[in-house]
């Protein structure tokens, strides 16, 4: 089985960049694909790559046995009670809403449908996001759909729903926290004389050899850094200087204060 029909109620960033990412993956055709939007120059940009858009969500979300709410959190409750009406318990509920919690989600789809809670990150645009998944539907099969559905945007994982703060520190955040560092070996390489577009697509292709090696062997971080650390050698005297400075510390650190942030919301 797999998802043959999808609508994703707003088409913003993130909801236009699922659009996007299926369309363009090959998972679905752009004329399983709808999407309810209140601007009608958005409506027109989807439809001509052959999408069917609608002001009115209830219209959109009638047309799907799958529903992406990307919508913002202050709209929600509003959009909810406007495309209740379609929900059924057939029809899958996916939320990419901030904060929007399971139970909740439930009860504004009215207790009938199979509700999801997604967390995906900003490099869904370009079908790399890893997107972290809760929910409380029993039926594997369900959970399997969503996965492959988000498995074309990049890697999905799923998780307890009260791990979902954790998730969004490590995952969400974690892009900006990667381009930071980035930012910091790009100024380095400034400093050692490299021009800035020189010194930053070396470091964004050593960054994405890195991830590759880890995601692809599954070796702890240590069993690769150990590989190029050579005894009195140039790796080990920068990493040792790094740690002299606080740097696995302060990157701890800041995990754990926005950890701190997301469970006071």
């Amino acid at each position: 089985m797999k998802i043959n029909n999808l609508t994703v109620i707003g088409a913003g960033n993130m909801g236009g960049s699922i659009v996007n990412g299926i369309i363009k993956s090959g998972y679905l055709p752009a004329s399983s694909i709808f999407i309810g939007a209140p601007r009608e120059a958005t409506r027109m940009q989807f439809e001509s790559k052959g999408v069917k858009a609608y002001e009115d969500d209830r219209q959109a979300a009638k047309q799907s046995d799958t529903i992406i709410l990307a919508v913002k959190p202050s709209q929600t409750k509003m959009v909810m009670d406007i495309i209740r009406p379609e929900l059924s318990e057939d029809k899958i509920l996916i939320s990419i809403v901030s904060g929007l919690y399971l139970d909740k989600l439930y009860d504004l789809s009215g207790k009938k449908s199979k509700v999801f809670r997604l967390m995906p990150n900003t490099a869904i645009s370009i079908q790399e996001s890893m997107t972290c998944i809760a929910t409380n539907e029993k039926s594997e099969e369900t959970i399997s759909l969503v996965q492959e559905l988000f498995d074309q945007l990049g890697k999905t994982i799923v998780i307890p729903e009260d791990m979902m703060s954790s998730a969004t520190v490590l995952a969400s955040c974690g892009t900006a926290y990667a381009l930071r560092y980035a930012r910091a070996c790009m100024e380095g390489g400034i400093e050692m004389g490299f021009k800035a577009d020189m010194a930053q697509f070396m470091t964004a292709q050593t960054i994405k050899g890195a991830a590759q090696m880890l995601l692809e062997n599954g070796n702890h971080p240590e069993q690769e850094i150990d590989k190029v650390s050579t005894p009195k050698g140039i790796t080990i005297s920068g990493l040792n200087e790094m740690e002299h400075n606080g740097f696995s510390s302060s990157i701890i650190k800041g995990l754990i204060s926005a950890y701190n942030k997301a469970e006071k919301k």
